[in-house]
């Protein structure tokens, strides 16, 4: 993809109004970072597609986060710096593990005090240990939309470069392929009463490409991809591969991929990495995997 072409499509989306603080927050954050400190910018979620300038509707690419909030533990667990890159509501480090779970049923009342319930007590216990040990490591960024999600993407991306190899990119957001340029976006929310309404989705360009060759080129950037038919997946994560210049795809089926999935190099390797038994998660096995390798990278 041109850089010209990056540029314009850029000039169609809007710009997130946490761009600027979340720049700074980042700067920040890597200002502090020792010398030989390598530091991970996960991203996690999906993005949605609004259809008005002032959204009511959009379009959702939906993903509740499990494998990117995994990982950054995984992540700080290994001493890395983390940028967690998240889709607002979506699961977020050490917060995932209560998911699904009402905050009142696990607190009563003893002589007027809350208190957490005994059986729960233990698990709460270790979690906040373990958050509370690493929250300095780990800096949060969140967005909503697809626009939210590329410019803060590639703002960060930036701040980062200058740490080059120490940088470990691990790109778990579900993207969306479809947007809608902000000029042919509606002011207000679509009238039902108006009748029924084409609407037209333009491809969104393809930016690992200038990610990899121009934002951060001597990070270490893992992409993934996620398909259903088994027979087509590794052809697409050896194209992204060849189109694009990274170090490594995860490659993974939408049924298996808690429990399997193979990690595609840039060097013609491919590994299937399995999850090790049933209470383990197969995240703390990739990341394993992918710390190796960018030791290896560092130096």
């Amino acid at each position: 993809m041109h850089f010209s072409e990056v540029d314009e499509f850029f000039s169609q989306i809007e710009r997130p109004s946490n761009l600027d603080s979340s720049t700074k927050r980042v700067e920040e954050f890597v200002s502090s970072l020792e010398t030989h400190d390598n530091v991970a910018l996960v991203s996690s979620g999906g993005t949605t597609i609004p259809l008005e300038k002032r959204t009511v509707r959009y379009i959702d690419n939906f993903s509740a986060g499990t494998r990117g909030s995994a990982s950054a533990e995984y992540l700080l667990g290994k001493g890395y710096k983390v940028i967690f890159l998240y889709r607002e509501g979506s699961l977020r480090p050490y917060q995932r593990h209560f998911q699904g779970i009402n905050f009142l049923d696990i607190v009563e009342l003893a002589e007027e005090k809350v208190c957490v319930k005994r059986e729960h007590l233990s698990k709460i216990r270790d979690i906040y240990k373990e958050y509370n040990s690493k929250k300095d490591q780990l800096l949060e960024v969140t967005f909503r939309s697809l626009a939210d999600y590329l410019w803060l993407l590639r703002a960060l991306s930036l701040e980062l470069s200058p740490l080059e190899s120490r940088v470990l990119l691990y790109l778990a957001a579900a993207v969306s392929d479809f947007y809608v340029p902000d000029t042919e976006l509606p002011q207000h929310k679509i009238q039902s009463a108006e009748g029924a309404r084409t609407l037209e989705l333009k491809i969104v360009p393809k930016l690992l490409g200038p990610l990899v060759t121009r934002w951060v080129p001597k990070a270490l950037v893992v992409s993934f991809k996620l398909e259903t038919d088994p027979k087509i997946l590794m052809d697409k994560a050896k194209r992204a591969l060849n189109t694009y210049g990274h170090s490594f795809v995860v490659a993974n089926i939408l049924e298996t991929r808690r429990e399997s999935v193979i990690i595609v190099c840039k060097d013609g390797e491919s590994v299937q990495i399995t999850r090790n038994t049933n209470e383990s998660e197969i995240e703390e096995c990739i990341i394993e995997f992918l710390c190796k390798k960018h030791d290896i990278f560092v130096t």
